[in-house]
Protein backbone atom coordinates (compact mmCIF):
# COMPACT_ATOMS: atom_id res chain seq x y z
CA UNK A 1 0.00 0.00 0.00
CA UNK A 2 1.64 3.31 -1.27
CA UNK A 3 1.42 5.88 1.57
CA UNK A 4 1.65 10.02 0.44
CA UNK A 5 4.49 12.02 1.58
CA UNK A 6 2.43 13.89 4.19
CA UNK A 7 1.61 10.80 6.00
CA UNK A 8 4.71 9.60 6.22
CA UNK A 9 6.01 12.63 7.88
CA UNK A 10 2.82 12.69 10.21
CA UNK A 11 3.69 9.51 11.23
CA UNK A 12 7.03 9.92 11.96
CA UNK A 13 6.43 13.14 14.28
CA UNK A 14 3.57 11.16 15.99
CA UNK A 15 6.08 9.48 18.75
CA UNK A 16 7.64 11.84 21.43
CA UNK A 17 10.95 10.50 21.09
CA UNK A 18 11.80 11.08 17.47
CA UNK A 19 10.49 14.55 17.96
CA UNK A 20 12.53 14.83 20.61
CA UNK A 21 15.26 13.76 18.68
CA UNK A 22 14.34 16.37 15.88
CA UNK A 23 14.67 18.91 18.87
CA UNK A 24 18.05 17.50 19.50
CA UNK A 25 19.38 18.15 15.82
CA UNK A 26 17.46 21.54 15.65
CA UNK A 27 20.67 22.46 17.97
CA UNK A 28 23.33 20.80 15.19
CA UNK A 29 24.33 17.73 14.19
CA UNK A 30 24.52 14.48 16.44
CA UNK A 31 25.82 10.92 16.10
CA UNK A 32 23.33 8.11 17.27
CA UNK A 33 25.12 7.77 21.12
CA UNK A 34 24.64 11.87 21.22
CA UNK A 35 21.29 11.59 20.26
CA UNK A 36 20.39 7.99 23.02
CA UNK A 37 21.94 9.74 25.78
CA UNK A 38 18.81 11.52 27.27
CA UNK A 39 16.41 8.59 26.78
CA UNK A 40 16.06 5.21 28.61
CA UNK A 41 16.67 2.75 25.36
CA UNK A 42 18.78 1.21 23.55
CA UNK A 43 21.26 2.53 20.88
CA UNK A 44 19.43 -0.08 18.25
CA UNK A 45 16.06 1.39 19.43
CA UNK A 46 17.21 5.06 18.75
CA UNK A 47 18.60 3.81 15.10
CA UNK A 48 15.42 2.19 14.33
CA UNK A 49 13.98 5.93 15.04
CA UNK A 50 16.62 7.15 13.08
CA UNK A 51 15.50 5.09 10.19
CA UNK A 52 11.90 6.33 10.68
CA UNK A 53 12.91 9.94 10.33
CA UNK A 54 15.29 9.35 7.57
CA UNK A 55 12.63 7.65 5.56
CA UNK A 56 10.16 10.10 5.92
CA UNK A 57 13.35 13.08 4.69
CA UNK A 58 13.25 14.44 8.24
CA UNK A 59 16.59 13.78 8.55
CA UNK A 60 19.74 12.86 6.46
CA UNK A 61 22.53 10.71 8.03
CA UNK A 62 26.74 11.27 6.81
CA UNK A 63 29.26 8.63 7.62
CA UNK A 64 32.52 10.05 8.48
CA UNK A 65 35.15 7.23 9.37
CA UNK A 66 33.60 5.25 11.78
CA UNK A 67 31.05 8.00 12.87
CA UNK A 68 27.82 8.16 11.45
CA UNK A 69 25.77 11.70 11.82
CA UNK A 70 22.44 13.12 11.58
CA UNK A 71 21.21 16.12 10.78
CA UNK A 72 17.71 17.69 10.59
CA UNK A 73 16.30 18.63 7.35
CA UNK A 74 13.57 21.42 7.36
CA UNK A 75 11.40 20.84 4.17
CA UNK A 76 9.72 18.32 5.10
CA UNK A 77 8.34 20.35 7.79
CA UNK A 78 7.60 22.83 5.85
CA UNK A 79 5.23 20.86 4.06
CA UNK A 80 3.48 20.03 7.01
CA UNK A 81 3.25 23.51 8.30
CA UNK A 82 1.79 23.99 5.08
CA UNK A 83 -0.54 21.93 5.44
CA UNK A 84 -1.80 23.03 9.06
CA UNK A 85 -1.85 25.99 7.89
CA UNK A 86 -5.46 25.93 6.13
CA UNK A 87 -6.74 24.78 9.51
CA UNK A 88 -4.95 27.69 11.88
CA UNK A 89 -6.86 30.00 9.59
CA UNK A 90 -10.13 28.05 9.81
CA UNK A 91 -9.85 27.98 13.76
CA UNK A 92 -8.62 32.05 13.32
CA UNK A 93 -11.86 32.57 11.53
CA UNK A 94 -13.95 30.60 14.13
CA UNK A 95 -12.62 31.98 17.05
CA UNK A 96 -13.12 35.59 15.55
CA UNK A 97 -16.99 35.00 14.35
CA UNK A 98 -16.98 33.81 18.12
CA UNK A 99 -15.58 36.36 19.68
CA UNK A 100 -17.65 38.71 17.79
CA UNK A 101 -21.11 36.93 18.92
CA UNK A 102 -19.94 37.09 22.70
CA UNK A 103 -19.77 40.76 22.18
CA UNK A 104 -23.18 40.75 20.40
CA UNK A 105 -24.60 38.84 23.31
CA UNK A 106 -23.17 41.00 26.16
CA UNK A 107 -23.93 44.57 24.60
CA UNK A 108 -27.62 42.90 24.17
CA UNK A 109 -27.55 42.03 27.75
CA UNK A 110 -25.89 45.83 28.50
CA UNK A 111 -22.99 44.46 29.61
CA UNK A 112 -23.98 43.96 33.23
CA UNK A 113 -24.16 40.88 35.76
CA UNK A 114 -25.21 37.80 35.25
CA UNK A 115 -27.96 35.53 36.36
CA UNK A 116 -26.85 32.02 37.37
CA UNK A 117 -29.08 30.02 39.71
CA UNK A 118 -26.83 28.89 43.31
CA UNK A 119 -27.80 28.09 46.27
CA UNK A 120 -30.20 30.53 46.49
CA UNK A 121 -32.83 31.21 43.53
CA UNK A 122 -32.12 34.36 41.39
CA UNK A 123 -28.50 34.87 43.33
CA UNK A 124 -26.34 37.51 41.09
CA UNK A 125 -22.88 37.20 39.56
CA UNK A 126 -20.61 39.83 38.51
Amino acid sequence: MATDRLSTIFAALADPTRRAILTRLSEGDATVSELAEPFAISLPAVSRHLKVLEHAGLISRSRSAQWRSSSLEAEPLREATAWMERYREFWDSSLDRLDAHLKRMQDQDGGGATTTPGPEAGTERK
